[in-house]
């Protein structure tokens, strides 16, 4: 999910009371609702598709899990020690008990693989163990249904605080409203997945912006593929074909290992685009890679 929404739903969190267990537990939700994404770093020293192969892995896994809330906890603890020793620390904080900031960035940390599991992009949630891809397809990678509520529910329970009125409902009310959002939408996903169950290799009930009742159905496997019964993919691609692309070319191997619908589309110009089915709508630059015409032989139509 993008990260507004986790940064909101640390927030939303904390507005249901947790705020109050020790100083510092906000920035320990909010922080820790992002802290996984940590690497995005790796855009600094990677090229091309790159990303795709190393992004939602090692820092969305359980090693991580256990290891950034410990680094941000004492990263928050040092840090009300620091402005307590100087005489900078704010009076209306509360006293800083380091086992809840620890608990409370666990909490917030593992909301963030939790939600990136939502969509259909994709976290490998037991890296480094394992290297595979677990996919929710219960959410648009930005829902702003979800983001509606989270700001509603954050800034009333706000305000009321301010006011000095009952300010924790509002958080509970909205934060369950958001479980049964995504239990509604899970629903929906595995109806439309199991109504199509056995057509294809791949069957994917890709949600939609706002439209949130709808689901685009990409169907079909080895290069070839209907997203909503139009069909796409221009050549067969099978995993025996993956190895000679790669070596052929480097950049599709990190392409192919986040791949979940992998195929060769002819672009308007005449170059051959290694895409998947999931982003087949976004931009020629944007997860795709460009394939030598050699790689990409036609194939021979079936005789009659």
């Amino acid at each position: 999910m993008d990260n507004l929404t986790h940064s909101l739903i640390g927030a939303v969190i904390g507005q249901c009371g947790l705020k109050k267990k020790t100083g510092l537990s906000m920035p320990a939700l909010i922080i820790g609702a992002n802290l996984p994404d940590v690497d995005a770093a790796c855009f600094f020293w990677l090229e091309g598709q790159e990303h795709l192969a190393f992004r939602r892995g090692i820092t969305h896994g359980p090693p991580a899990m256990i290891l950034l809330p410990l680094l941000l906890a004492g990263a928050l603890y040092g840090w009300d020690r620091w402005q307590a020793k100087r005489g900078k620390r704010p009076e209306g904080r509360r006293p800083v008990h380091f086992g809840w900031l620890y608990a409370l960035s666990l909490l917030g940390c593992l909301t963030h693989p939790a939600m990136d599991w939502m969509n259909n992009y994709g976290v490998r949630l037991l890296a480094p163990f394992s290297q595979r891809w677990f996919y929710g397809d219960v959410l648009f990678i930005i829902d702003v249904w979800i983001l509606a509520m989270l700001i509603g529910g954050v800034w009333l329970s706000r305000r009321r605080e301010k006011r000095g009125g009952e300010w924790m409902r509002p958080a509970r009310v909205t934060l369950s409203a958001m479980l049964a959002y995504i239990g509604l939408n899970a629903g929906i996903t595995h109806a439309r997945e199991s109504a199509l169950a056995g057509q294809g290799d791949v069957v994917i009930a890709s949600a939609v912006p706002v439209a949130f009742w709808q689901r685009q159905m990409i169907v079909g496997g080895e290069g070839r593929y209907t997203i909503d019964g139009e069909p796409i993919g221009d050549f067969d691609l099978t995993e025996a074909d993956e190895p000679d692309i790669a070596r052929a070319v480097p950049q599709a191997a990190p392409f192919l290992f986040w791949a979940r619908a992998p195929l060769v589309h002819v672009a308007d110009d005449g170059r051959y685009l290694l895409r998947d089915a999931r982003y087949l709508m976004r931009g020629t630059n944007s997860f795709s890679v460009e394939l030598p015409a050699e790689v990409c032989a036609p194939q021979e139509p079936p005789t009659q």
